[in-house]
């Protein structure tokens, strides 16, 4: 027999699922003897009160064990032989793209700028010592995309698009912790996300289809309005290639490259609002304290702490963006002449530190008016002239501003929280695990009033909500930028398909469509199976 419970309990009944049996025995009932096993099925903690406790939906096997995985399996079939689809980018909308596409019995061909998830890590730790970013394998480029190496997180409320459950489950079968399937808000870790995304590859290897690394997209094969290939360059022999079939592009918000072949090439996209502000830095000590109403912490049975908030400033949106509870603050560029912040997590979320992003919501009517202005730049092409770009250029402009900030270099500015709210200069900074290093700057004086001024007045609305978070031990790192794409990549609503190009299917966060790892997923499902029933209609 199997009974299912919601039960609410303290953080040390639910540290193990020896204590949550030994619960519902006391609690429910239950025979020792009969309980043969628990399952949790999901789990939140409520930390509202002086009192923490965590809400669990439970499964009891009584008499019996489980007969079925904790997760649901797909099968992949062997499509070497069937029709090609190029993938263009191996971050999620990419993969999952492919493994669906597997799925529905066509063979993905992935085109990945980058390296393999492995290999870019030599790359990302040469710039904290060179100070220096490799432009084609960073922390945004290459496989596994921006959240390879970002946490991990994914949590998200793009339920409606798609099913997260499958998501979840195809990262199981890969190799992720069951936890997932039943956190509110899951999460695999820097540590571990690398292999699991290492296993969905060697699937897509095993079934026949084909990952190109290092091979940059140049351009597309057009006749008159429809896409039949992709014109590459591979980066390590410079020779260029051509893949042929139809095309789905998922390169991630931080292809600029990319958004600019597009806008020259007349493919229709639009500037899309961002949000941008700094990476805030507090001891996670300092986090867990205000986060559990307890001095003492986090204590034994609790993870680190995390927190969301949001406010309203002068018509504009201000919040916590992407919380790295026991995290690390990582330099993100993905070119010369810019700092771009981001955090991540590793799975245990031990660090001394807690960041998130504190943002300010930026509209496309926002830039290129007083407010927000575009200020050309000497030696760079008319990319100024276009309406559809000026998201990305104002982003560009906000990156190459922090650059010049920081020496030149990837040190980044940063300003202790309240003498950036009260307009001071920072005389010293604390100890921050961004590895670079950082500078002190005066962030209130150089950020656009814009955005600056609202941060401001949002510290003080989520300190008055959390007493001690608004503090001199907290740093901002300038400059958080990379929320999401500047632009969209207008499809058709029911196809999925671009607008006035067939055959060609935007697809996940670069194309304007998702935000974060488990939408992008989603997404690339979704285009996969609207590339699937394109085909079978030609």
């Amino acid at each position: 027999m199997i009974e299912e419970y919601q039960i609410r309990v303290l953080p040390q009944v639910a540290y193990s699922e020896a204590n949550i049996a030994q619960y519902l025995i006391e609690e429910k009932g239950l025979e020792t003897q009969s309980l043969t096993h628990v399952r949790v099925l999901r789990q939140s903690i409520d930390a509202r009160q002086r009192t923490i406790y965590v809400n669990l939906k439970v499964r009891a096997y009584i008499n019996e064990m489980p007969q079925d995985d904790e997760f649901t399996h797909t099968d992949y079939p062997d499509v070497s032989e069937k029709t090609p689809v190029i993938v263009v980018g191996e971050g999620p909308g990419g993969l999952f793209a492919a493994l669906r596409l597997i799925e529905l019995g066509f063979k993905p061909v992935i085109l990945e700028r980058g390296k393999d998830v492995h290999s870019r890590k030599v790359d990302m730790a040469q710039i904290s010592r060179t100070q220096e970013v490799n432009s084609e394998s960073n922390y945004s480029f290459g496989e596994g995309g921006a959240g390879a190496y970002s946490d991990g997180k994914l949590y998200t409320r793009s339920k409606k698009r798609g099913s997260v459950e499958k998501i979840l489950n195809v990262f199981c079968q890969h190799g992720a912790p069951l936890s997932i399937l039943a956190d509110a808000h899951p999460h695999i870790g820097t540590d571990k996300l690398p292999r699991v995304i290492e296993n969905m590859r060697n699937t897509i290897l095993k079934s026949g289809g084909e990952v190109h690394f290092q091979t940059k997209m140049t351009g597309f094969q057009l006749e008159q309005n429809l896409i039949v290939g992709i014109e590459a360059v591979n980066l390590q022999t410079n020779v260029e290639e051509v893949y042929r079939g139809p095309v789905i592009l998922a390169t991630g918000h931080s292809a600029r490259d990319v958004y600019r072949y597009l806008d020259r090439a007349g493919v229709e996209i639009e500037a899309k609002g961002i949000a941008a502000g700094v990476r805030l830095e507090h001891p996670s000590q300092l986090i867990d304290q205000i986060q559990y109403h307890n001095k003492a912490g986090r204590g034994k049975y609790l993870p680190a702490a995390e927190y969301s908030f949001v406010t309203q400033v002068k018509g504009r949106g201000v919040y916590s963006f992407c919380m790295c509870p026991g995290g690390f603050v990582i330099p993100a560029a993905t070119g010369p002449e810019q700092i771009v912040v981001n955090g991540m997590s590793p799975s245990n979320r031990g660090t001394a530190w807690s960041n998130s992003g504190m943002v300010v919501e930026i509209s496309p009517e926002d830039v290129g008016t007083k407010d927000l202005p575009l200020v050309p730049q000497t030696g760079t092409n008319d990319d100024h002239d276009s309406e559809a770009l000026k998201v990305m250029l104002f982003q560009e402009q906000l990156e190459r501003m922090c650059w010049q900030q920081g020496n030149r270099k990837q040190t980044a500015p940063a300003q202790r929280m309240a003498d950036f709210v009260n307009g001071h200069l920072s005389y010293d900074l604390p100890k921050s695990s961004y590895s670079p290093g950082l500078i002190s700057s005066p962030l209130h004086f150089w950020l656009p009033p814009f955005i600056g001024e609202r941060l401001q007045e949002g510290f003080k609305s989520f300190g008055k909500h959390a007493h001690g978070f608004l503090t001199n031990e907290a740093v901002l790192i300038a400059v958080e930028t990379r929320t999401s794409a500047p632009v969209r990549i207008i499809r058709d609503r029911e196809t999925l398909q671009h607008i006035r190009v067939k055959g060609l299917f935007p697809c996940g966060e670069g194309a304007g469509y998702a935000g974060g790892i488990v939408s992008a997923g989603i997404d690339g499902e979704r285009c996969a199976d609207s590339c699937a029933a394109y085909m079978k209609a030609l």
